[in-house]
């Protein structure tokens, strides 16, 4: 089963830790099968990881003796944990490690997609490749029939089918009169439990381990129906619907079947995110374009989403005590005092502070040609 291990409660614990005086060793791992389908290419990959990471450890005019030390136990941990029987690679696509001895911090993540391949060492986690991973959100495509229920989990790229519901329901008989319809309403009942009890492992299934949305497949009056008897909270998650054939077709064949409507359902949310700024922007309400009064609001506190062009970065300033973010460098930070310092992308620093005020991070893809063009390719719809 395809795993994801990364929740949004997670990213912002680790958007929030910055140790005293210490520094955090980020790794991320690829694991797509396609690129790494052995154990060999796999350790070979780890090897390339440890090395690189190694590497900036032991640049000796970045780090103090003790803060090298601490790095290079770090190291060290991940590395036996690489070789240990506790890493495991089933269901996962991308993988990420955060440790930082001094802070008691050492964190593994499974990943449902790839991810590339890279250490970094700063005073604080890494989470900006995360951040669209978390916020993106994961799929259940549940198909039913009057007698069968088939639950798929995963994301566009992958889906990993459940245990499916069967229950057995007899079929209508010629024998007229009132024995006829006596029979018809049992088959009736047992159909209606059927899908009663599917719609409750459905919501057991959600309980171990939420999902984000949903889409229903299936014949229309039985999909209609079993849609009315999800709980609430499943029923809010319905997304859309896929024409597939419930009992005949394979999981790579109902995740090409899914995948379009994925992508329309995506295409849709980032419309409305869109529109949503613009309006905000044109009324002078809650909307802020381009990166200086992005940049601005994230510092108020303001954003309830943050909207970034794929493939966006800007160079700026930020401030390590307090997290400050700017674009002019004004030599201290107006907030603490505190010296500024020069990076040349702030896209991690303006993600952190977006997830530390439990903002949804929007990574545009279908929209990205508009939301640069027009709006700066970095945008935010505001809460107030």
């Amino acid at each position: 089963m395809q795993t994801n291990e990364l929740s949004i409660d997670l990213l912002r614990r680790l958007a929030d830790l910055r140790p005293d005086g210490a520094c955090v060793l980020s790794l991320f791992l690829n694991l797509d099968p396609s690129e790494f389908p052995t154990p060999a290419a796999r350790a070979t990959e780890v090897r390339s990881l440890l090395d690189s990471a190694d590497r900036q450890a032991r640049q000796a005019d970045r780090f103090t003796h003790d803060q090298a030390q601490a790095l290079r136990r770090d190291i060290e941990r991940a590395g036996g944990y690489f070789k240990g029987s506790d890493f495991s690679v089933e269901g996962a696509h991308g993988f990420a490690l955060f440790a930082c001895g001094p802070a008691d911090l050492f964190e593994t993540i499974r990943l449902p997609r790839p991810i590339e391949t890279r250490a970094v060492i700063d005073d604080s986690p890494l989470v900006e490749p995360l951040a669209e991973l978390a916020t993106r959100g994961s799929w259940c495509v549940i198909l039913v029939n009057r007698q069968l229920a088939r639950m798929l989990r995963g994301s566009r790229e992958r889906l990993d089918e459940l245990p499916p519901v069967f229950d057995e329901v007899p079929g209508r008989h010629d024998q007229g009169g009132w024995s006829q319809a006596r029979y018809q309403r049992s088959i009736e009942k047992e159909a209606k439990d059927h899908l009663k009890r599917a719609a409750d492992v459905a919501f057991r299934r959600f309980q171990r381990s939420p999902f984000d949305r949903i889409l229903l497949g299936g014949p229309d009056e039985t999909v209609s129906d079993f849609e009315q008897r999800l709980h609430g909270y499943l029923r809010e998650r319905v997304a859309g619907r896929v024409r597939i054939d419930v009992e005949n077709t394979s999981a790579e064949q109902v995740r090409e079947a899914a995948a379009p409507v994925m992508d329309e359902v995506d295409r849709a949310r980032e419309r409305e995110a869109i529109d949503r700024l613009v309006e905000g922007v044109r009324t002078g309400g809650r909307g802020a374009a381009g990166l200086d009064d992005t940049i601005g609001v994230l510092n108020e506190r303001r954003v309830e989403t943050l909207l970034v062009a794929e493939g966006f970065s800007a160079s700026g300033v930020f401030c390590r005590r307090c997290g400050w973010v700017g674009v002019q460098d004004l030599g201290r930070c107006p907030v603490d005092g505190n010296q500024l310092e020069q990076r040349d992308d702030i896209l991690e620093s303006a993600i952190e502070l977006a997830i530390q005020q439990s903002a949804e991070v929007l990574v545009s893809r279908h929209h990205r040609d508009e939301l640069e063009e027009e709006h700066g390719g970095i945008g935010a719809v505001l809460r107030f």
